[in-house]
């Protein structure tokens, strides 16, 4: 795998093309769609194509900062949770094509980082979460495997509001 020039082998192009793969099926989800269609919802869940775009974007910029920067980029406040709850949503503005856009440049920069990282060994404490085990660290190879398995199951959500919406689907 080849990416901005560094090619990259064994385990990490292993994980970065598995991530590529279900990146590709998300993304793909929301091809011909309008903003107001990736906006909508279809199930009585209040996720939307657009939105699950958004917090896959959103995850992965967080995880791939952790694992240069540690916990501190996890903080709980007021704030953080505002930013993961509007994750969840397209707000007035907001486009389909700037979502899919900053999901990409998001996916270089994570690309980018694993190609450059010395070691997928090196880890960080997690942060401070009812959700976490107290004293637990996270390798980067563990964050991407959390971050493979966090992307294909939003795909999977994706796929299903797309059916639901106009009876395309992903595959099949």
């Amino acid at each position: 795998m080849t990416r901005t020039g560094t090619t990259v082998t064994g385990e990490r192009a292993d994980l970065l093309e598995t991530l590529a793969k279900h990146r590709y099926f998300l993304r793909h989800t929301a091809r011909d769609l309008t903003d107001g269609q990736a906006a909508q919802r279809t199930t009585v869940s209040e996720l939307t194509l657009g939105g699950l775009i958004k917090h896959v974007t959103f995850t992965e910029r967080d995880w791939a900062t952790f694992i240069t920067e540690g916990p501190a980029v996890m903080e709980q406040s007021p704030e953080r949770w505002r930013a993961w709850s509007d994750a969840f949503r397209v707000l007035p503005g907001e486009t389909l094509a700037g979502l899919l856009d900053e999901y990409e440049q998001v996916a270089r920069r994570t690309d980018e980082l694993v190609a450059a990282l010395p070691d997928l060994d090196v880890s960080q404490p997690l942060p401070e979460a009812p959700w976490f085990e107290p004293g637990v660290r996270w390798s980067a190879r563990r964050v991407l495997l959390h971050l493979i398995a966090e992307t294909a199951q939003h795909a999977g959500h994706a796929d299903i509001i797309r059916e639901s919406l106009d009876g395309a689907k992903s595959m099949g």
